[in-house]
């Protein structure tokens, strides 16, 4: 007499896929381009959204206190040291200080994305302050002009370019931290990049890693054309 025997394990029916996608290929552009708007499109956005975010808050905070440390040059030790220390923390250290009082949120992540764009936005805006000319200044009151008046038709104008790099390099790396954040949000570009890495199938991780270097060319690029249309003495000064 036969055992009785319980029922089959069923296996899911995923429609008709690719060779590709069936052999587990490094890139599969067939399942990256199907999967786009449900997988991939969603995880870009969000991740824009939130190095925006950090960016924008990032320079709202360090550009005030470059100014502040311009005219008050005994403050730039202070907070340069402390812009550094910021910086210096490792991003899952500081994400695991801030989970316990903030909780698993976007406020958590974005407090620490803020705190790794200060460092470079503070110092490009001083450096830049700090390199225009004493005769330029000079000429200024010459012409009548008043500190205010120097700080923002002279100074402000020839500190761009430097205030532009440090945009430039502030974004670039919060792009690559946003990834980070993935690991207490289920968020951003990294999203996909860690449930791709616990599965075997390559497109997913690797079209996510793929998506945010070409979102970090792409906003530096985007940055470096803004910088140009800001400043087109510069351009025509390198011309020369």
């Amino acid at each position: 007499m036969l055992a009785a025997v319980g029922p089959r394990p069923v296996i899911p029916d995923f429609g008709t896929v690719s060779s590709c996608v069936r052999d587990n290929g490094l890139f599969c552009v067939d399942w990256f381009t199907a999967n786009f708007s449900s997988v991939f499109g969603p995880a870009l956005a969000q991740h824009v959204r939130l190095t925006v975010i950090a960016v924008g808050v990032g320079f709202l905070i360090a550009f005030p206190l470059a100014l502040f440390a311009h005219f008050r040059r005994a403050l730039v030790k202070p907070l340069g040291g402390l812009t550094s220390f910021l910086y210096t923390i490792p991003p899952m250290a500081l994400f695991t200080l801030l989970v316990p009082v903030f909780g698993l949120s976007v406020l958590t992540a974005e407090i620490a994305l803020v705190s790794y764009t200060l460092m470079v936005l503070f110092k490009s805006s001083l450096t830049g302050l700090g390199e225009v000319p004493e005769e330029v200044r000079r000429a200024g009151e010459g012409m009548g002009l008043t500190r205010r008046e120097i700080l923002w038709r002279i100074e402000l104008p020839l500190a761009l370019p430097a205030v532009i790099g440090g945009l430039r390099v502030a974004t670039v790396t919060t792009i690559s931290v946003v990834e980070v954040a993935a690991f207490i949000i289920d968020q951003g570009l990294g999203s996909p990049i860690i449930q791709g890495l616990q599965s075997p199938f390559n497109t997913q991780f690797i079209g996510a890693g793929l998506l945010a270097v070409a979102l970090a060319l792409a906003a530096d690029g985007l940055i470096v054309l803004v910088g140009r249309l800001l400043t087109p003495w510069a351009r025509t000064r390198r011309t020369v």
